[in-house]
């Protein structure tokens, strides 16, 4: 009876985290009810499996599972549009921008789109057009458009 009750224990289980992922937002229940349910499956071809067997194996498959999950939708999310979405700054490096405040002292702000920006660069006035290089955090590195790219300086190991 043991046995049955921890076989159907695990499938129940798992079908209960697969439906509580597809309710709830997020991803990482969908890799617990896979290693619930993978468990289950051994526990009713392998009946003489421990508790502390099943338990360790529930470990193992649902790390696993999630390892491979995160590498999965890892790779999807950075084959999509470019730059991940939580990440700003790196999808506004390479754009051109209008100065909206003037930069003083090398700190000013700038207009992209439906924002405004804090940046760094040289003192330019008011208007001047500028372009993205990089980002601080959320202070934007930026040029002016007419001034030259920094070239890369290639050091000579001789």
């Amino acid at each position: 009876m043991g046995e049955l009750v921890s076989t159907y224990g695990w499938w129940i289980l798992g079908v209960t985290l697969l439906l509580c992922e597809a309710l709830l937002p997020g991803v990482y229940l969908l890799f617990f009810g896979i290693g619930a349910l993978v468990v289950g499956a051994n526990a009713f071809f392998l009946p003489d499996l421990s508790w502390q067997s099943q338990f360790l194996g529930f470990a193992v498959v649902s790390g696993v599972a999630t390892l491979l999950g995160h590498r999965w939708y890892g790779q999807r999310a950075r084959l999509g549009d470019g730059a991940p979405l939580n990440e700003r700054t790196r999808r506004l490096v390479g754009r051109t921008a209008s100065v909206s405040e003037a930069i003083r002292n090398g700190r000013g702000r700038i207009a992209v789109d439906d924002g405004w920006w804090s940046v760094e660069g040289p003192d330019l006035p008011v208007g001047a057009s500028v372009v993205i290089e990089g980002a601080d955090g959320s202070v934007l590195r930026v040029r002016a458009v007419d001034d030259e790219p920094p070239q890369p300086s290639v050091k000579s190991t001789r």
